[in-house]
């Protein structure tokens, strides 16, 4: 695992909760990988599988009563962290060769090796504790790696459904766009916070929008949800599952803006 690129996000809430919403995503990685690889790919899909399997047994350790982190499983974690996103830039130099087949976009394989990356660096910080850093500068990281993934599930979305789903495309092209200049404005907004200015009430008010709109995503996502379940949207997703996983992504970020927020008060410092 290369660790030469440090953290960027520190950890928001605590370490049995954040274990527990990783270990999960990571588990349905691996499904949707499964059932993204061609038949023809057998070792690969039984690899996929057995990951599967493996975050689904660490999940039922970090759900279990009386759970308590601790380093052991901190470090075991990491391992199998490490070797799904090795597994993961794997697919992806074959996506880009063609010569893995199947419905997983290269960027959908980017997109989820980005988020194992993120996890791993998550972990990292639980083993080893960080210096805390500003309410904005916090926010703003926040949102900066949120607002890409949100941004990439309406164009994951988009690609997914039938063609003959107009309004549905209309409403996650809406979403994409609303979502591209949120990223974009976070992006800014954080470069611009590098000067340490003693308040920047400017990111109490985007945060707002964020919110906003995040819920708006979020609300959306719920209801293609309910509309795979009851077999009454056409597309080629392979199981409803991913509507309810990027349902849950979208309600993570709210909810680690929640834990911030409090803080961008006037008057408190970016330094």
């Amino acid at each position: 695992m290369d660790r030469t690129v440090r953290p960027w996000l520190p950890p928001v809430g605590d370490a049995v909760s954040n274990l527990r919403f990783w270990l999960r995503i990571m588990k349905e990685h691996s499904l949707f990988i499964a059932l993204g690889l061609p038949p023809n790919q057998a070792a690969l899909i039984f690899e996929a599988n057995s990951f599967m399997q493996l975050f689904e047994a660490l999940e039922n350790r970090a759900l279990a009563p009386g759970f308590a982190v601790s380093m052991p499983f901190i470090q075991e974690t990491m391992l199998a962290v490490a070797r799904l996103i090795e597994f993961k830039r794997g697919l992806i130099r074959m996506a880009v060769q063609c010569s893995l087949g199947g419905s997983l976009y290269p960027s959908l394989l980017d997109h989820i090796t980005r988020e194992a990356m993120h996890f791993f660096r998550l972990l990292e910080m639980l083993q080893c504790p960080s210096q805390p850093i500003s309410p904005v500068h916090a926010i703003l990281a926040v949102e900066a790696f949120w607002l890409r993934l949100m941004k990439e599930h309406t164009e994951f979305i988009v690609g997914l459904l039938d063609p003959s789903e107009r309004g549905l495309l209309g409403k996650a092209e809406g979403f994409r766009s609303t979502f591209v200049a949120l990223m974009q404005t976070a992006n800014e907004l954080s470069s611009m916070a590098e000067s340490c200015p003693a308040s920047f009430r400017t990111v109490q008010r985007f945060t707002e929008d964020v919110v906003t709109n995040t819920t708006m995503l979020r609300d959306f996502k719920a209801a293609g949800t309910e509309l795979l379940l009851q077999c009454k949207v056409l597309s080629v997703i392979s199981t409803p599952v991913l509507g309810d996983h990027i349902r849950r992504e979208a309600d993570r970020f709210l909810a680690e803006i929640a834990a911030i927020q409090p803080g961008l008060e006037v008057g408190i410092p970016t330094k």
